[in-house]
């Protein structure tokens, strides 16, 4: 017989068969609470951060909003730094610092960002103490997640939905507060007199409202497991001296209850450290994209270890190195030089910053014509001045010329500026007889009582090239 006729053939499903989903449905995740060390830790981590950003809209800074970050105007107000949008090189500078800072903390203690700063972990946390508080713990809400509905189960996800919407409704109206007068804001929330508000700002109440509700409220570690692209590429960022919550499988393994006979290792297979993980993984099973670093795994396991007399940390903050024996490095070459470009562009943009120019000036020369004959040989060229008073203070201005000495400025030569101002303001430079052609020409903006602290920008003077023209 043929060997390929008795190959097995595997006959596909018939028309009538059952379709196969490919996709699992979600199951909710009912973590246990635990307290401990770290969740002290993270705790007060959390309440600072909440205090800040709820508190954030209300500080002032000389009797103004301290932070506003007014799009309308076209200007950010942080404690009186005014940034326009010829400053975004701000903005980008941020970020860049941002993102390198959140490689170097992530090479040297993992996903520490994750576990106690991230927003969706704060606000998360925030949303599990109000389910904790109106459904009961883990069994008792999975219980009630079986259970028909009845009186009580109305009465408690009621209960629990109103508080996720007051948090909800609270975070989003103070992050509009960050974009909008917060007094006048939440005067209008307070009166009920929402319609008075602009289009946009309800718009943007609205729709942070449902963000967080969703976020917090529904898709939790979904957020950080399917959505959030840190999860994917932060193992391109660690190395074996990275510290991360790892479990000491050479000490806890074999793992088996105490009842069992012959060798054990130190765990007891309790599996308390995955029923109080907020994203339902196992952290026995090695380092997953999906552990968020938030130590609860850590904080229950050495719970049990002190009640069976074992050493603390069978599950800890540690390395690959130190798992395998060698010794644990602070400092190497990714790290070093994580830190060494993050303090170089973070004292790069102090410098920038203190340095940076208060009054901002730009020198448009008039479309309309090159230049004007007058009388006597004189010529003439008309430009246009553009300044603008970027600081917090009324400024004092002088428009002068530093080169030719031969140009002079028709007309008045002083600018006053209010803070935030931009003003337009028509220039006219004469000079008799000037040499043929295009001449450099640099005019400066200086305060009349600081004239050490000038701009200037450079432009040119055209004059005819005929003198036959200029006499005439």
């Amino acid at each position: 017989m043929n060997e390929a006729a008795q190959i097995p053939v595997k006959q596909l499903p018939s028309e009538s068969a059952e379709p196969v989903s490919l996709y699992k449905k979600h199951e909710p995740i009912h973590a246990h609470f635990v307290g401990g060390y770290w969740q002290q830790v993270r705790k007060l981590v959390a309440a600072i951060l909440l205090i800040g950003f709820f508190a954030g809209p209300w500080l002032t800074w000389h009797g103004q909003q301290a932070i506003l970050l007014d799009l309308p105007a076209r200007q950010f107000h942080l404690f009186g730094l005014n940034i326009w949008p010829q400053d975004l090189w701000m903005l980008g500078w941020l970020l860049m610092m941002a993102a390198l800072g959140l490689f170097a903390i992530t090479n040297v203690v993992g996903r520490l960002w994750c576990g106690y700063i991230c927003p969706q972990t704060v606000w998360t946390t925030l949303f599990m103490w109000v389910e904790r508080h109106t459904e009961g713990s883990a069994r008792r809400r999975k219980k009630l997640a079986a259970e028909k509905w009845g009186t009580e189960k109305v009465l408690r996800r009621a209960a629990k939905y109103t508080g996720y919407f007051l948090i909800s409704a609270l975070t989003a109206a103070t992050f509009v507060a960050y974009f909008t007068p917060a007094q006048a804001l939440f005067t209008s929330l307070a009166t009920l007199n929402v319609l008075s508000l602009e289009p946009w700002t309800q718009f943007w109440l609205l729709f942070f409202t449902a963000a967080t509700l969703f976020a917090a409220g529904w898709a939790r570690e979904q957020m950080c497991i399917y959505m959030c692209p840190y999860a994917r590429f932060q193992g391109s960022m660690i190395d074996d001296d990275t510290l991360t919550v790892s479990y000491d499988a050479n000490r806890g393994d074999p793992r088996g209850s105490r009842k069992q006979s012959g060798p054990l290792g130190d765990c007891i297979d309790c599996r308390l450290c995955v029923q109080v993980c907020p994203t339902g993984i196992d952290i026995r099973d090695g380092l997953q994209y999906q552990c968020i670093g938030c130590a609860h795994c850590i904080d229950a396991c050495n719970q049990v270890m002190g009640k069976i007399g074992r050493e603390q940390n069978l599950i800890g903050y540690t390395s690959l190195n130190v798992l395998q024996g060698k010794p644990f490095r602070w400092l190497r070459p990714r790290s070093v030089g994580y830190a060494a470009v993050c303090a170089g562009l973070a004292a790069a943009f102090l410098f920038a910053v203190v340095n940076r120019a208060t009054i901002d000036l730009d020198l448009l020369r008039d479309r309309g014509s090159l230049y004007q004959v007058r009388t006597a040989g004189l010529v003439s060229n008309e430009y246009q001045l553009k300044a603008m008073n970027k600081g917090s203070e009324a400024i004092h201005l002088s428009v002068t010329i530093t080169s030719p000495t031969w140009l002079t400025i028709e007309g008045n030569v002083a600018v006053d500026l209010q803070p935030g101002e931009l003003r337009n303001l028509p220039l006219t430079l004469v000079a008799t007889r000037p040499p043929a052609g295009a001449t450099d020409v640099q005019i400066a903006l200086c305060q009349r009582d600081h004239k050490d602290q000038c701009v200037s920008e450079t432009t040119s003077f055209i004059a005819p090239r005929s003198s036959r023209e200029t006499s005439s």
